[in-house]
């Protein structure tokens, strides 16, 4: 372990990438503590603290909690992430943009990335406009408002700051990925959920210390932790791996080379939970927000240890885990793509044989996948149930961070793999 860190500070570019990231960092770390001007700080705390299983604790996990401090950064990175996300659902279904990103190369790719950021900066002014809105027009329960000043100034001007924040925060990531290690926003995220870290192990401390949870309790929490992360190491580098093999190009004497098509286990990685949880928080948010009485039994049905939560929870894990690969991965363009290269299947004909196999496998590895995903998200809460401590690593939490780390220490690896090769071609 010191050999492979010693070996990380040896390579100079590698070192000025980590301490480039770090510092883009240290940045958003400041930017998550600077209040919006004209926020009740105190009052605002009262308020969200009634929010514990809404939608805006989800969302305030990914901004590493500037949203619930209302900071100039509540917004975060996930405008950038949800407009990264329907472009990928309109490239896949709109002809023209499809041909931008598979047949215009580097062009085709810097205009999609272009519309990502004009959707981003819709996104954002919209969810800053709403924001600014509703906070305007919410107390705490004793009635002390949560702005100082209202009127159409506040709301000016807190649009304003949010959404330049939000494209201050897209511009940090990009910096990231660019000069940095890893991809910059999911780094971002990352960043903001182990910042929550601390305190919740304090919470976890001052529960221990007052007596409502037994040394067993937090035995079964370690435990439950460990493995979840074992578990989610091996459902994202797990894949299966069909043999192809490309006639043309040969070895000598004839003999074709054999590769092979890596079809991954979990190609969908998060974004099934997250879908998942936000449409299940939605309605019980909505329901508080606004007072709708006569549908107050949806708080009941939707509370995150019910039976009826936890099923419908499984279920859209699997259905998003199917409609999300669907736009990822699709056989037909694989198969097409194999074609195109000359490449083929061995005991599968190109064309509509390869398609329909791919799509046979791929389908099969998708439910194990979902199986394993409905498993990770649906620990937490049964552990959270059972020892009544605030499981803050849950599903999402937990996939992202052992995702990006993951992710982050395979191009650590690249690098210093490329470091060894030099060195013995220079021998």
């Amino acid at each position: 372990m010191l050999r492979w860190v010693l070996d990380i500070w040896e390579i100079e570019e590698l070192k000025k990438r980590l301490i480039y990231t770090l510092g883009i960092l240290v940045i958003y770390a400041i930017g998550t503590h600077i209040p919006l001007p004209g926020i009740n700080t105190p009052a605002l705390e009262e308020f969200f603290n009634q929010f514990n299983q809404s939608i805006f604790m989800l969302y305030n996990i990914f901004s590493g909690g500037a949203l619930k401090k209302m900071t100039v950064f509540a917004l975060g990175i996930l405008p950038y992430i949800t407009a990264s996300i329907l472009m990928q659902l309109l490239t896949a279904s709109v002809p023209y943009l499809k041909q931008l990103q598979t047949e215009e190369g580097d062009y085709g790719r810097y205009k999609i990335q272009e519309y990502t950021k004009y959707l981003t900066l819709f996104i954002a002014t919209v969810q800053a406009l709403f924001l600014t809105v509703w906070l305007q027009n919410q107390t705490t329960p004793d009635g002390t408002p949560l702005v100082y000043s209202t009127g159409i100034g506040f709301t000016l001007q807190t649009v304003l700051i949010l959404v330049a924040g939000a494209m201050f925060v897209t511009w940090l990531g990009e910096r990231i990925s660019k000069h940095g290690i890893g991809n910059g926003s999911s780094i971002l995220i990352f960043a903001g959920i182990v910042m929550g870290f601390p305190s919740m192990v304090i919470q976890i401390v001052n529960t221990y210390k007052t007596g409502e949870i037994s040394v067993i309790d937090l035995a079964v929490v370690i435990i439950a932790v460990l493995a979840i992360v074992v578990g989610i190491v091996i459902i994202q580098e797990a894949e299966r791996r069909i043999p192809i093999q490309y006639p043309q190009r040969n070895l000598g004497f004839g003999a074709p080379t054999v590769s092979y098509l890596p079809i991954k286990l979990n190609p969908v990685s998060v974004m099934p939970i997250i879908f998942a949880q936000a449409i299940l928080v939605m309605p019980a948010t909505f329901v508080q927000l606004f007072h709708f009485e006569s549908l107050s039994f949806l708080q009941e049905w939707l509370r995150y240890d019910s039976l009826v939560y936890n099923i419908i929870y499984v279920a859209l894990i699997i259905l998003f885990t199917y409609v999300y690969a669907s736009v990822i991965v699709n056989p037909q363009d694989i198969a097409e793509n194999l074609r195109k290269a000359g490449a083929f299947i061995p005991g599968v004909r190109p064309g509509k044989e390869t398609e329909e196999y791919l799509a046979t496998v791929i389908n099969r590895l998708l439910f194990v996948g979902a199986l394993f995903l409905s498993v990770i998200a649906v620990i937490p809460v049964i552990i959270q149930i059972k020892t009544h401590i605030p499981f803050y690593f849950g599903g999402t939490t937990a996939l992202i961070t052992v995702g990006v780390a993951l992710d982050t220490l395979h191009r650590i690896e690249g690098h210093l793999a490329m470091k060894r090769y030099y060195k013995f071609l220079s021998k």
